[in-house]
């Protein structure tokens, strides 16, 4: 069986958050991670390697830096490591960046794809269900359980307080979310290998069935109006009052609300 897992470095907020003059993310400013999601769905891959001997390859989309959330990956245990970058896919929003990562999916062999639910720096959970729609593959989103059944899938989907049980045929696709698993550590022996892997570099013109009119900035149909970081809120309104008057201060305040 071989896997594909979609993963992608996003900036890790504890260290703050810088953007361009348009409004994009500047990535190469920022502290990074491997989104949350991305990293339960290469665990579950892992899982799935260590059940059934599958090959696990890990893509990404992104800066040269990028590169790190690869070896990581290794590190943990995944085969294979492929970067696509390039100036042109620059400023991408949900649509160029699943065209981008579709074209590159074009190029492999698989016969399941995970990525994460959603990424941290965006929280559309678009990017998933739009490459199964450019593959014309079947998509099972909010995995919180996977199995392997022969040449199906078997996927516990969260929905509200409960879940659905669904069996979709490989190749598919499946979007895993952080409470899916536990992700493993990265090994010292797992490390040793991720620093001497080769790392697959893909520039545009390694993109299949793609039209540059899909791709980076000028092909993102959603364009950020404006961005900025967390607005700090005031101290707000203090007061020493007594139990009773505090009980009336309260209320009264509910009331102006529209409250109570």
């Amino acid at each position: 069986m071989k896997i594909v897992v979609c993963v992608k470095q996003v900036p890790d907020t504890k260290g703050g958050v810088k953007f361009n003059p348009d409004g994009t993310l500047d990535r190469g400013a920022m502290l990074t991670i491997m989104n949350p999601d991305d990293k339960a769905g290469l665990e579950a891959a892992l899982r799935l390697k260590d059940q059934y001997g599958a090959e696990v390859t890990v893509l990404t989309m992104g800066l040269p830096k990028a590169e790190e959330v690869l070896r990581e990956a290794i590190a943990m245990g995944a085969d294979k490591g492929i970067l696509v970058t390039d100036r042109v896919l620059g400023g991408a929003d949900t649509w160029a960046t699943s065209q981008t990562l579709a074209g590159a999916l074009r190029n492999l062999e698989y016969d399941l794809i995970i990525t994460g639910r959603q990424a941290i720096d965006g929280d559309t959970a678009q990017v998933g269900p739009q490459i199964s729609e450019h593959l014309g593959i079947p998509v099972i989103s909010y995995a919180q359980k996977i199995e392997v059944e022969g040449d199906s899938v078997i996927v516990e989907r969260q929905f509200d307080d409960r879940y659905h049980v669904l069996k979709a045929k490989m190749p598919c696709l499946i979007t895993a979310l952080a409470e899916l698993n536990e992700p493993r550590y990265m090994t010292p022996g797992g490390i040793f290998d991720a620093y001497k892997a080769d790392i697959t570099v893909w520039g545009r013109a390694d993109l299949k069935d793609v039209d540059d009119s899909n791709l980076g900035l000028k092909g993102s149909p959603t364009q950020i109006a404006k961005a900025s970081d967390k607005v700090r809120k005031g101290a707000g309104e203090k007061v020493n009052l007594d139990a009773a008057a505090s009980v009336d201060y309260i209320i009264d305040k509910l009331k102006v609300k529209h409250v109570i």
